[in-house]
């Protein structure tokens, strides 16, 4: 159907009406409507708190966000596949008790080996996952419920409920909100780099694509030979990889490894990811979306911190409010851009 053309009652196409710039907006209303959101929040913080634009705060909003964009990258990856991972925030602990400990104890003298081996662990994991999802037949919400108890009960196990206090000095450096360049704290630069292969490999490689059609449509892309199971895997193997790294981050910030830490890191992914408009269902969004997503939460967590007048105890339930109120404009934004697609 011609682009300058709509179909009107009977199925006769009929002359296109209507704004231009309305239309484009509801045709790409995935990025328009969390992009319109996080302009609405900038605007209305800076007129609220005289701290909210400075540099300072700027650096430590980035400084707080760039764990959660690591492990958002793979998140990304699983809610393309139309699949979930709970097990992300046990992983990320896990793997940063694993790099704690065997850096502090000299752990068979691989204490320099500790990072590595701790991503190697989280990535193990994820295939682990992977594996008894794909081959095994059991569903990705109970499978990474389970391995949550799991890489939570190991990460007690080694520390016996007690944090670690000697860190990593390569994660410290990297998280730590102190070390800049040019004026960004590092962290920020390693939660950009994650978030741009994200991006370069589901929109330039063939697994990307191979991502996209497990998600929207399986038994169309299993029919197109796809091997939705090996896709499957491997992007569980990188939901543990990223999860295990923003893990070693959160230890680098914290300079400590902590087995009770962690437990808001699942909501705080998740939800970002979704609120830049990545489909729950599969198949529809991507880095960019993410990005704007992890914008969205972190100048939301942050603005709120920064208004004297919302009780500190209260401060958690309204950001749960305004994330639905958010989530509600992008459900309705994106069935505004079903819709127009379908009149094109």
């Amino acid at each position: 159907m011609s682009a300058d053309a709509i179909t009107v009652p009977g199925g006769v196409p009929g002359p296109r009406t209507g704004n231009p710039v309305l239309r484009w907006s509801a045709r790409n209303a995935r990025i328009v409507a969390p992009l319109i959101t996080l302009i609405v929040e900038i605007i209305f913080f800076s007129f609220a708190s005289d701290v909210f634009l400075t540099r300072g705060n700027f650096q430590n909003v980035v400084s707080q966000v760039g764990p959660v964009a690591v492990a958002a990258t793979g998140i990304t990856f699983v809610l393309l596949c139309a699949e979930i991972d709970l097990s992300i925030a046990s992983i990320s602990v896990f793997c940063g008790i694993v790099a704690t400990y065997i850096f502090s104890n000299d752990w068979h003298g691989l204490g320099q080996w500790g990072i590595v081996i701790a991503a190697v662990a989280g990535a193990a994991i994820g295939l682990i996952n992977g594996f008894f999802i794909c081959y095994v037949g059991i569903p990705s919400f109970m499978m990474t419920l389970a391995m949550l108890t799991i890489a939570k009960g190991m990460g007690t196990y080694i520390t016996q409920g007690k944090p670690i206090f000697d860190a990593p000095p390569l994660m410290e450096h990297l998280a730590s909100v102190g070390n800049k360049f040019l004026g960004i704290p590092l962290i920020g630069f390693v939660a950009l780099g994650f978030l741009i292969i994200g991006d370069v490999i589901l929109n330039y490689t063939k697994f990307g694509r191979y991502v996209f059609m497990t998600g929207g449509n399986r038994e169309a892309a299993e029919m197109s030979g796809v091997d939705t199971r090996k896709v499957l895997l491997n992007v569980m193997v990188i939901s543990g990889f990223t999860a295990g790294m923003a893990g070693m981050l959160f230890v680098g910030r914290l300079k400590s490894a902590n087995p009770a830490a962690g437990g808001s890191l699942l909501i705080d992914t998740i939800a970002a990811v979704v609120l830049g408009g990545t489909s729950l269902f599969g198949g529809e969004g991507g880095m960019k979306n993410t990005a704007l997503g992890l914008l969205i939460f972190a100048f939301l967590s942050n603005g709120l911190n920064l208004l004297p007048w919302v009780d500190i105890y209260f401060k958690e339930a309204l950001q749960g409010i305004i994330l639905v109120a958010a989530l509600v404009l992008n459900v309705v934004a994106l069935k505004l851009e079903k819709v127009q697609i379908q009149t094109e």
